[in-house]
């Protein structure tokens, strides 16, 4: 049986509250007492989750669909490991949104807390704010990052985002911090906008595409080629571009793409091709 449910926090929380529980998998076929009786850490506490949450159920969906309404920045894994369904943020979300995600689709109307789709392998996440540190990337000690899926995030993006990624694609809307793609081994990365410097850092393969000002180009890496115009997904992304490949102290294939107009800085890459 499917659900329509949706959550009001009952309090501005204090104290980070881990709540893998609130995925469709888990709510799927369950009815509201069972919901609010699911558990959640509040701080070292363990809780209900109808001791922090107002919980409302209406049983009239094609599919597990979660909304919830309010601040829950400090409620972290929302979404974890879920393979359907749909959840919905109105607020801004914690931490480890939609980590090892496999499926379904997550959409946050704010902002949202580091390492939000952490190694996810399939489903979507929109964000329609900015978000932190580590996008897509893994936990540290960890070389296997997103394996697949999709993230697209509307406003900025921090640190590292696609680390070691394998498989997926990563847009950003708005600019990018430091060491986007590091490591990546596959996929695609979209910068519409501004990117900081140390894009691409021992990456081996996939695609990065940056749209703005990029503050510069590792040295590791040598210009190939100006492109006219990129694929990304199934839109074409008008240049002309720089084609840059490296990092060659990895002996990698990777490909970066630096707009030229917004760039004029690079020019000098032209005389050696």
């Amino acid at each position: 049986m499917f659900n329509m449910i949706n959550l009001y926090p009952l309090k501005k929380f204090r104290f980070p509250v881990i709540a893998e529980c609130v995925s469709p998998d888990i709510f799927q076929g369950k009815n509201q007492k069972e919901i609010e009786e699911l558990k959640v850490w509040e701080g070292n506490k363990q809780k209900r989750l109808g001791e922090l949450f107002k919980v409302e159920q209406n049983r009239k969906e094609q599919e597990t669909t979660i909304t919830v309404y309010g601040d829950v920045s400090k409620v972290r894994r929302i979404g974890a490991y879920m393979t359907d369904g749909e959840i919905i943020i109105q607020g801004d979300a914690g931490m480890h949104l939609g980590e090892e995600m496999k499926g379904g689709k997550i959409t946050v109307h704010g902002n949202v807390a580091g390492w939000a789709g952490s190694t996810m392998k399939g489903g979507t996440i929109e964000i329609h704010g900015n978000t932190s540190h580590y996008l897509g990337a893994p936990y540290r000690g960890s070389n296997r990052g997103m394996r697949g899926g999709k993230i697209t995030v509307y406003g900025n993006v921090g640190n590292e985002a696609g680390t070691y990624m394998r498989k997926g694609i990563i847009k950003i809307y708005g600019n990018a911090g430091q060491f986007a793609g590091l490591r990546m081994h596959n996929g695609t990365i979209f910068v519409q906008g501004d990117c900081e410097e140390r894009a691409g850092a021992c990456m081996t393969g996939g695609k990065i595409v940056v749209g703005g000002f990029l503050q510069s180009v590792l040295p590791t890496f040598t210009i190939e080629s100006v492109k006219k115009k990129v694929k990304i997904e199934e839109k074409i992304v008008k240049g002309p571009f720089y084609l840059f490949l490296g990092d060659l102290t990895e002996n990698g294939k990777g490909k970066l793409y630096v707009l030229k107009e917004k760039n004029p800085q690079l020019t000098n890459y032209e005389q050696l091709l």
